[in-house]
């Protein structure tokens, strides 16, 4: 192939792309980190699911587990129902996962979603800032986010970076495109307790913008983000409630989901038209 035909190529290549990338609607947050790939998705999940088991049977024991019957749950399984089908996209793996949504008595204003769709929330943030179904739904959102953009994977990938360097030489020269069997153990050792993990402003950031999108599409008001935030900021009185210091609230937070709106409303505005015809 000619030079100049390989430079019409590539400019035709960038030109596609750029095409798609203008075609899609919604918030734009690039790709997942590279560090992801250090550490086997499956490995994640699993140890996920065993946390989420224990957290539920410790829940259980203390009589603090919502039952089926209860309307504060069957409430949030409701809004997961509408939005799981809009996870997929950002994460395939999200097609195999077993979601699991339960609800917690508890006073903190708290609320996760762990690797492999294992999601809880606490009373305390329902009750506490009497959250509407939208609101509910943007910190739900929020939450599978940081499970579907594997930020939990990330962490553990740049740990395991961090204190296995020598023995991440192979692996890392191989430019990520493997995983070492013998750092199986190390990535049980930094995904001890990933409840415990604590997130970046980034990381924050790309789950707000994800979130608002995927409850948008469900067809909950992503305005209601905002909201979300004012009454966290109210609730903020003294110590900052458990949420709240893991998810840091800012200025500049609250103004970048105020900017995405315009992306995100056409999407709301679609899909509440839609569910309105419907019979």
């Amino acid at each position: 192939m000619s030079a100049v035909a390989v430079a019409l190529s590539l400019v035709l290549a960038c030109a596609s792309f750029t095409v798609a990338a203008q075609e899609r609607e919604g918030v734009n947050v690039g790709k997942r980190s590279a560090f992801t790939n250090l550490v086997p998705a499956q490995e994640v999940e699993k140890m996920a699911g065993q946390q989420y088991k224990q957290v539920l049977e410790q829940a259980d024991s203390k009589n603090a587990l919502a039952p089926p019957s209860s309307e504060e749950l069957k409430r949030l399984r409701t809004i997961a129902q509408r939005l799981i089908p809009f996870a997929t996209p950002w994460n395939e793996r999200a097609s195999q996962w077993q979601w699991e949504v339960n609800l917690i008595g508890s006073k903190q204003i708290n609320a996760y979603c762990m690797p492999g769709g294992k999601i809880a929330f606490y009373t305390g943030i329902l009750r506490t800032l009497q959250l509407t179904d939208d609101e509910a739904a943007m910190v739900m959102g929020h939450e599978m986010a940081h499970a579907l953009r594997e930020h939990a994977r990330e962490r553990i990938g740049k740990s395991t970076v961090t204190t296995g360097a020598a023995r991440l030489g192979g692996a890392l020269l191989s430019g990520w495109l493997g995983i070492d069997p013998n750092l199986t153990d190390m990535v049980a050792q930094q995904g001890a307790n990933l409840l415990n993990l604590k997130f970046g402003r980034e990381d924050e950031s790309e789950a707000d913008l994800v979130g608002m999108e995927i409850a948008a599409r469900a067809g909950y008001d992503p305005r209601a983000g905002i909201t979300l935030w004012e009454k966290m900021g109210a609730a903020n009185k003294g110590a900052p409630p458990q949420w709240l210091s893991t998810h840091p609230a800012s200025s500049t937070r609250i103004a970048d989901m105020q900017a995405a709106l315009p992306s995100v409303m056409p999407l709301f505005q679609r899909a509440k038209a839609a569910q309105t015809v419907k019979p």
